[in-house]
């Protein structure tokens, strides 16, 4: 079972990949390749350090296609059912004629292991899964990359570097079940500091020449 669904995030990922690497080649097909292989480990390194953060806080980390359910900030605020939001990349890129490029694609979810389950009662309630443990997940994914940007730029692959610096500038958008609304809810201070330190990357990321 577990081997299955880890499969079925593997194929996930890499179709991420895929129409990450088409929307943002459709100006200049030349570097598709060098692309579709950036996304892929741009994609691999949020997702595995989400899950090693997920593993420490004892949840297990499930990670999905973005869909759109929830449209504003009360409860009742939603789709009646979560619309799949996968192609939005290549829509964007195609009305804009690759000259604008949406990178959301990825969200996550989370499931309280046994051992925490276990202990969620009485002088342990305090294990019980909060919007905070959530927004730390989505953090350690953004901190992640931005680290990856870095040592891809100093390692001499700018390319990689700005795609890396603008997937993380998408993903912090309090939007939906972006990682932007999961830091938001967690803790809005948290959200300021991290989405300040994002637009400082994606500044220097645009300069990269």
């Amino acid at each position: 079972m577990e081997l299955r669904e880890n499969l079925k995030e593997f194929s996930i990922v890499v179709f991420a990949a895929v129409i990450l690497a088409i929307s943002t080649s459709f100006r200049d097909k030349t570097f598709i390749y060098y692309v579709l292989i950036s996304f892929f480990i741009i994609l691999s390194v949020n997702v595995l350090v989400k899950k090693a953060v997920g593993y420490l806080l004892e949840l297990k980390v499930k990670i999905g296609f973005w869909s759109w359910y929830q449209y504003g900030f009360r409860k009742d605020a939603h789709f009646k059912k979560a619309v799949p939001m996968a192609w939005l990349p290549l829509l964007v890129s195609l009305f804009s004629r690759g000259l604008l490029w949406w990178l959301a694609i990825l969200e996550f979810d989370v499931d309280a292991k046994t051992e925490r389950v276990s202990r969620k009662h009485g002088l342990y309630r305090f294990t019980e899964v909060t919007e905070w443990h959530i927004a730390w997940i989505a953090v350690w994914g953004i901190i992640a990359n931005i680290a990856l940007a870095i040592i891809a730029y100093f390692a001499g692959y700018e390319l990689f570097s700005k795609l890396s610096i603008y997937y993380v500038a998408w993903s912090i958008i309090p939007l939906s079940s972006l990682d932007g609304s999961k830091i938001f809810f967690g803790s809005r201070a948290l959200w300021m500091t991290i989405a300040t330190f994002v637009l400082l990357f994606l500044i220097w990321g645009l300069s990269i020449i």
